[in-house]
Protein backbone atom coordinates (compact mmCIF):
# COMPACT_ATOMS: atom_id res chain seq x y z
CA UNK A 1 0.00 0.00 0.00
CA UNK A 2 1.21 3.27 -0.79
CA UNK A 3 0.11 6.52 0.97
CA UNK A 4 0.68 10.15 -0.13
CA UNK A 5 1.39 12.86 2.18
CA UNK A 6 1.82 16.36 1.22
CA UNK A 7 5.34 17.51 2.53
CA UNK A 8 4.75 20.94 1.82
CA UNK A 9 1.22 21.46 3.61
CA UNK A 10 0.20 23.04 7.31
CA UNK A 11 1.66 25.40 9.75
CA UNK A 12 4.96 23.06 10.44
CA UNK A 13 5.59 21.86 7.26
CA UNK A 14 7.57 20.55 6.15
CA UNK A 15 9.66 19.47 9.12
CA UNK A 16 6.57 17.57 10.77
CA UNK A 17 4.56 16.03 7.43
CA UNK A 18 8.25 15.08 6.43
CA UNK A 19 9.28 13.31 9.74
CA UNK A 20 5.66 12.11 10.56
CA UNK A 21 5.53 10.33 7.00
CA UNK A 22 9.01 8.99 7.93
CA UNK A 23 7.96 7.46 11.62
CA UNK A 24 4.78 6.20 9.41
CA UNK A 25 6.64 4.40 7.10
CA UNK A 26 8.75 2.70 9.67
CA UNK A 27 5.92 2.05 12.57
CA UNK A 28 3.17 0.97 9.91
CA UNK A 29 5.22 -1.20 7.36
CA UNK A 30 3.53 0.78 4.62
CA UNK A 31 4.95 2.54 1.53
CA UNK A 32 5.23 6.34 2.11
CA UNK A 33 5.46 9.22 -1.03
CA UNK A 34 6.83 12.46 0.16
CA UNK A 35 5.54 14.99 -1.90
CA UNK A 36 7.52 18.15 -2.03
CA UNK A 37 10.59 20.25 -2.61
CA UNK A 38 13.36 17.53 -2.76
CA UNK A 39 16.49 19.75 -0.99
CA UNK A 40 14.76 20.19 2.53
CA UNK A 41 12.77 16.85 2.33
CA UNK A 42 16.17 15.26 2.55
CA UNK A 43 18.15 17.53 4.73
CA UNK A 44 14.80 17.02 7.18
CA UNK A 45 15.32 12.93 6.69
CA UNK A 46 18.95 13.14 7.07
CA UNK A 47 18.49 15.01 10.04
CA UNK A 48 16.60 12.86 11.67
CA UNK A 49 18.36 9.68 10.76
CA UNK A 50 16.05 8.17 8.04
CA UNK A 51 17.73 8.70 4.94
CA UNK A 52 17.62 4.75 4.52
CA UNK A 53 14.40 4.27 5.53
CA UNK A 54 13.01 1.32 3.96
CA UNK A 55 9.43 2.08 2.02
CA UNK A 56 9.59 5.99 1.33
CA UNK A 57 9.76 7.84 -1.28
CA UNK A 58 10.17 11.23 -2.47
CA UNK A 59 8.23 13.11 -5.45
CA UNK A 60 9.02 16.61 -6.20
CA UNK A 61 7.05 19.56 -6.46
CA UNK A 62 8.68 22.92 -6.95
CA UNK A 63 5.13 24.90 -5.60
CA UNK A 64 2.91 24.54 -2.97
CA UNK A 65 -0.58 25.79 -1.48
CA UNK A 66 -0.82 28.19 1.56
CA UNK A 67 -3.78 29.25 3.62
CA UNK A 68 -4.60 32.62 2.07
CA UNK A 69 -5.09 30.42 -1.65
CA UNK A 70 -8.01 30.95 -3.51
CA UNK A 71 -9.42 26.97 -2.74
CA UNK A 72 -11.37 26.85 -5.82
CA UNK A 73 -8.88 27.74 -8.51
CA UNK A 74 -5.51 27.18 -6.56
CA UNK A 75 -5.00 23.74 -8.08
CA UNK A 76 -5.32 25.08 -11.84
CA UNK A 77 -3.49 27.86 -10.75
CA UNK A 78 -0.43 26.48 -9.09
CA UNK A 79 -0.11 22.57 -11.26
CA UNK A 80 3.37 22.05 -9.51
CA UNK A 81 2.16 22.58 -6.07
CA UNK A 82 3.21 19.86 -3.53
CA UNK A 83 -1.08 18.94 -3.44
CA UNK A 84 -1.61 19.15 -6.55
CA UNK A 85 0.82 16.78 -7.51
CA UNK A 86 -0.37 14.52 -4.87
CA UNK A 87 -3.65 14.12 -6.10
CA UNK A 88 -2.17 13.78 -9.73
CA UNK A 89 -0.19 10.61 -8.18
CA UNK A 90 -3.39 9.48 -6.22
CA UNK A 91 -5.82 9.94 -9.51
CA UNK A 92 -3.42 8.34 -11.76
CA UNK A 93 -3.37 5.14 -8.93
CA UNK A 94 0.01 5.63 -7.78
CA UNK A 95 -1.21 6.12 -4.40
CA UNK A 96 -3.45 4.24 -2.48
CA UNK A 97 -4.57 7.29 -0.07
CA UNK A 98 -3.50 11.12 0.51
CA UNK A 99 -3.21 12.96 3.72
CA UNK A 100 -2.65 16.79 3.61
CA UNK A 101 -2.57 19.50 6.53
CA UNK A 102 -2.90 22.21 3.79
CA UNK A 103 -5.57 24.51 2.68
CA UNK A 104 -8.89 22.53 3.86
CA UNK A 105 -10.84 23.84 0.70
CA UNK A 106 -8.21 23.11 -1.77
CA UNK A 107 -7.76 20.00 -0.12
CA UNK A 108 -11.49 19.55 -0.30
CA UNK A 109 -11.72 20.86 -4.34
CA UNK A 110 -8.74 18.49 -5.13
CA UNK A 111 -10.78 15.16 -3.74
CA UNK A 112 -13.64 16.11 -5.36
CA UNK A 113 -12.08 16.83 -8.84
CA UNK A 114 -8.94 14.07 -8.60
CA UNK A 115 -10.44 11.75 -6.43
CA UNK A 116 -14.15 12.20 -7.36
CA UNK A 117 -17.01 11.40 -5.75
CA UNK A 118 -18.53 8.23 -5.65
CA UNK A 119 -21.30 7.56 -7.55
CA UNK A 120 -24.72 9.43 -6.29
CA UNK A 121 -23.08 10.84 -3.32
CA UNK A 122 -23.95 15.08 -3.58
CA UNK A 123 -20.70 16.64 -1.58
CA UNK A 124 -18.14 15.16 0.36
CA UNK A 125 -18.38 15.60 3.47
CA UNK A 126 -15.52 16.48 6.48
CA UNK A 127 -15.55 14.52 9.45
CA UNK A 128 -13.83 15.31 12.30
CA UNK A 129 -14.10 13.25 15.74
CA UNK A 130 -13.86 14.57 19.22
CA UNK A 131 -14.46 13.58 22.92
CA UNK A 132 -17.57 13.10 24.68
CA UNK A 133 -19.41 11.60 27.48
CA UNK A 134 -18.32 7.61 26.86
CA UNK A 135 -16.46 7.59 23.72
CA UNK A 136 -16.21 9.91 20.48
CA UNK A 137 -18.55 11.29 18.39
CA UNK A 138 -18.08 12.47 14.66
CA UNK A 139 -19.52 15.62 12.96
CA UNK A 140 -20.79 15.19 9.71
CA UNK A 141 -20.39 17.82 8.42
CA UNK A 142 -18.11 20.13 9.93
CA UNK A 143 -17.06 22.64 7.44
CA UNK A 144 -17.28 20.85 3.27
CA UNK A 145 -20.87 22.52 2.96
CA UNK A 146 -22.24 25.25 4.23
CA UNK A 147 -25.53 24.87 2.31
CA UNK A 148 -26.96 21.41 2.48
CA UNK A 149 -30.23 19.92 1.07
CA UNK A 150 -32.24 17.35 2.91
CA UNK A 151 -30.64 14.29 0.90
CA UNK A 152 -27.33 15.53 1.80
CA UNK A 153 -28.20 15.17 5.75
CA UNK A 154 -29.42 12.22 4.91
CA UNK A 155 -25.97 11.00 2.93
CA UNK A 156 -24.15 12.38 5.37
CA UNK A 157 -25.88 10.08 8.33
CA UNK A 158 -24.95 6.57 6.31
CA UNK A 159 -21.92 7.73 5.51
CA UNK A 160 -20.66 8.52 9.19
CA UNK A 161 -22.58 5.15 10.43
CA UNK A 162 -20.70 2.79 8.08
CA UNK A 163 -17.19 5.01 8.96
CA UNK A 164 -17.92 4.41 12.74
CA UNK A 165 -18.85 0.71 12.00
CA UNK A 166 -15.87 -0.15 9.66
CA UNK A 167 -13.29 2.10 10.78
CA UNK A 168 -13.92 2.80 15.00
CA UNK A 169 -15.78 -0.85 15.26
CA UNK A 170 -18.92 1.01 16.66
CA UNK A 171 -21.73 -1.06 16.57
CA UNK A 172 -24.93 -0.10 15.91
CA UNK A 173 -23.82 3.89 15.68
CA UNK A 174 -26.47 6.17 16.92
CA UNK A 175 -27.21 9.19 14.53
CA UNK A 176 -28.85 12.21 16.03
CA UNK A 177 -29.72 15.08 13.58
CA UNK A 178 -28.91 18.48 15.14
CA UNK A 179 -31.25 20.53 15.77
CA UNK A 180 -32.57 23.53 18.01
CA UNK A 181 -34.79 20.84 19.93
CA UNK A 182 -35.75 17.58 20.17
CA UNK A 183 -39.13 17.23 19.45
CA UNK A 184 -40.02 16.27 15.72
CA UNK A 185 -41.84 19.54 14.72
CA UNK A 186 -38.90 21.68 15.58
CA UNK A 187 -35.89 23.37 12.94
CA UNK A 188 -36.18 25.02 9.90
CA UNK A 189 -37.46 23.62 6.59
CA UNK A 190 -34.23 22.36 6.05
CA UNK A 191 -34.07 20.09 9.32
CA UNK A 192 -37.62 19.10 9.32
CA UNK A 193 -37.39 17.44 5.62
CA UNK A 194 -33.86 16.22 6.69
CA UNK A 195 -35.69 14.41 10.42
CA UNK A 196 -38.36 13.01 7.76
CA UNK A 197 -35.88 11.16 5.59
CA UNK A 198 -33.71 9.80 9.00
CA UNK A 199 -36.86 8.39 10.37
CA UNK A 200 -38.03 6.36 7.27
CA UNK A 201 -34.15 5.14 7.34
CA UNK A 202 -34.37 4.57 11.08
CA UNK A 203 -37.90 2.64 10.03
CA UNK A 204 -36.66 0.50 7.77
CA UNK A 205 -33.64 -0.22 10.29
CA UNK A 206 -31.29 1.57 7.65
CA UNK A 207 -30.13 3.61 10.51
CA UNK A 208 -29.71 4.24 14.20
CA UNK A 209 -31.52 7.15 14.24
CA UNK A 210 -32.06 8.62 17.76
CA UNK A 211 -33.83 11.69 16.70
CA UNK A 212 -33.18 15.07 17.02
CA UNK A 213 -30.05 16.06 19.51
CA UNK A 214 -29.46 19.69 21.14
CA UNK A 215 -25.88 21.36 20.81
CA UNK A 216 -25.51 20.94 24.59
CA UNK A 217 -26.37 17.30 24.08
CA UNK A 218 -23.60 15.94 21.64
CA UNK A 219 -20.82 16.16 24.14
CA UNK A 220 -22.69 14.67 26.44
CA UNK A 221 -22.72 11.37 24.21
CA UNK A 222 -26.01 11.63 23.16
CA UNK A 223 -25.38 10.34 19.39
CA UNK A 224 -21.93 8.40 17.81
CA UNK A 225 -22.79 10.47 14.77
CA UNK A 226 -24.02 14.21 14.95
CA UNK A 227 -25.62 15.16 11.42
CA UNK A 228 -25.30 18.82 10.35
CA UNK A 229 -24.68 21.38 7.62
CA UNK A 230 -21.15 22.34 7.43
CA UNK A 231 -21.91 25.59 8.92
CA UNK A 232 -23.52 24.59 11.98
CA UNK A 233 -21.60 21.68 12.20
CA UNK A 234 -18.04 23.98 11.80
CA UNK A 235 -18.52 26.47 14.33
CA UNK A 236 -20.20 23.81 17.14
CA UNK A 237 -16.64 22.24 16.35
CA UNK A 238 -14.56 25.52 17.12
CA UNK A 239 -16.98 26.54 20.13
CA UNK A 240 -16.14 23.28 21.36
CA UNK A 241 -12.78 23.68 21.03
CA UNK A 242 -12.76 27.16 22.63
CA UNK A 243 -14.36 26.11 25.20
CA UNK A 244 -12.32 23.10 26.41
CA UNK A 245 -8.96 25.57 25.95
CA UNK A 246 -10.93 27.77 27.95
CA UNK A 247 -11.65 25.41 30.88
CA UNK A 248 -8.11 23.77 30.73
CA UNK A 249 -6.80 27.30 30.96
CA UNK A 250 -9.45 28.19 34.42
CA UNK A 251 -8.41 24.68 35.94
CA UNK A 252 -4.71 25.63 35.55
CA UNK A 253 -5.29 28.62 37.45
CA UNK A 254 -6.44 27.41 40.07
CA UNK A 255 -4.50 24.90 40.48
CA UNK A 256 -1.55 27.44 40.51
CA UNK A 257 -2.95 29.85 42.81
CA UNK A 258 -0.62 29.25 45.73
CA UNK A 259 2.02 26.48 47.20
CA UNK A 260 -1.14 24.25 48.91
CA UNK A 261 -3.31 24.64 45.14
CA UNK A 262 0.00 23.58 43.44
CA UNK A 263 0.63 20.57 46.13
CA UNK A 264 -3.09 19.38 44.96
CA UNK A 265 -2.32 19.70 41.62
CA UNK A 266 1.02 17.31 42.23
CA UNK A 267 -2.19 14.63 43.92
CA UNK A 268 -4.45 14.60 40.85
CA UNK A 269 -1.80 15.17 38.02
CA UNK A 270 -2.09 11.86 36.60
CA UNK A 271 -6.13 12.72 36.08
CA UNK A 272 -5.14 16.43 34.96
CA UNK A 273 -2.78 14.52 32.34
CA UNK A 274 -5.76 11.71 30.80
CA UNK A 275 -8.00 15.00 30.25
CA UNK A 276 -5.77 16.66 28.93
CA UNK A 277 -5.08 13.88 26.10
CA UNK A 278 -9.04 13.57 25.77
CA UNK A 279 -8.48 16.83 23.70
CA UNK A 280 -5.09 16.01 22.05
CA UNK A 281 -5.48 16.16 18.54
CA UNK A 282 -2.09 14.18 17.61
CA UNK A 283 -4.13 11.00 18.96
CA UNK A 284 -6.53 11.02 16.16
CA UNK A 285 -4.32 12.11 13.30
CA UNK A 286 -7.08 13.55 11.00
CA UNK A 287 -10.72 14.31 9.71
CA UNK A 288 -11.62 12.12 6.59
CA UNK A 289 -13.40 13.34 3.70
CA UNK A 290 -16.07 11.10 3.12
CA UNK A 291 -18.31 10.61 0.10
CA UNK A 292 -15.03 10.63 -2.05
CA UNK A 293 -13.98 7.39 -4.23
CA UNK A 294 -10.28 7.65 -3.13
CA UNK A 295 -9.28 8.23 0.88
CA UNK A 296 -8.53 11.92 1.43
CA UNK A 297 -7.37 12.70 4.94
CA UNK A 298 -7.55 16.10 6.13
CA UNK A 299 -4.68 16.86 9.43
CA UNK A 300 -5.01 19.44 11.36
CA UNK A 301 -2.92 22.47 9.81
CA UNK A 302 -1.30 22.65 12.92
CA UNK A 303 -0.45 19.17 13.02
CA UNK A 304 3.25 18.50 14.30
CA UNK A 305 5.07 14.65 13.52
CA UNK A 306 3.03 12.39 15.44
CA UNK A 307 -0.82 14.06 13.99
CA UNK A 308 1.10 13.35 10.41
CA UNK A 309 1.71 9.81 11.55
CA UNK A 310 -1.71 9.25 13.27
CA UNK A 311 -3.14 10.37 10.16
CA UNK A 312 -0.98 7.86 7.71
CA UNK A 313 -2.66 5.68 10.29
CA UNK A 314 -5.67 6.36 9.22
CA UNK A 315 -6.01 6.37 6.00
CA UNK A 316 -4.64 2.96 5.79
CA UNK A 317 -6.70 1.90 8.20
CA UNK A 318 -9.57 3.83 6.08
CA UNK A 319 -8.23 1.95 2.64
CA UNK A 320 -8.21 -1.68 4.11
CA UNK A 321 -11.43 -1.23 5.92
CA UNK A 322 -13.86 -1.58 2.76
CA UNK A 323 -15.84 1.66 3.99
CA UNK A 324 -16.04 2.82 -0.11
CA UNK A 325 -17.20 -0.53 -1.34
CA UNK A 326 -19.92 -0.44 1.67
CA UNK A 327 -21.08 3.38 0.69
CA UNK A 328 -21.81 2.25 -2.89
CA UNK A 329 -23.58 -1.57 -2.03
CA UNK A 330 -25.85 1.52 -0.04
CA UNK A 331 -26.17 4.00 -1.63
CA UNK A 332 -29.89 3.12 -3.36
CA UNK A 333 -30.87 3.61 0.48
CA UNK A 334 -28.96 7.16 0.47
CA UNK A 335 -30.57 8.65 -2.57
CA UNK A 336 -34.08 10.75 -2.60
CA UNK A 337 -36.48 10.29 -5.12
CA UNK A 338 -38.41 13.18 -7.37
CA UNK A 339 -41.81 12.19 -5.02
CA UNK A 340 -39.51 11.94 -1.87
CA UNK A 341 -37.84 15.36 -2.52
Amino acid sequence: MRIIVDAMGGDHAPESAVWGGALAAKEFGEEVVLVGRPEPIAEILKAKGMTEQPGLHIVPASDLVDMHDDPATVLRRKPDSSMAVAFKLLKSGEGDALVSAGNTGALLTGATLFGGRIKGIRRGALAPVMPCAGGQVMLCDAGANTECTAEMLLQFAFLGSLYAEKISGVHNPRVGLVNNGTEDTKGDPLRREAYALLKKAGDAGRLNFVGNVEGSMVPLGACDIAVCDGYSGNVMLKTIEGVAKFMAGQIKGVFTRNLATKMGYLACKKGMDEFRGLFDQDRVGGAPFLGIAKPVIKAHGSSGEIAVMNAVRQAIAYTKSGMIDAVRENIAYMTVSESEG
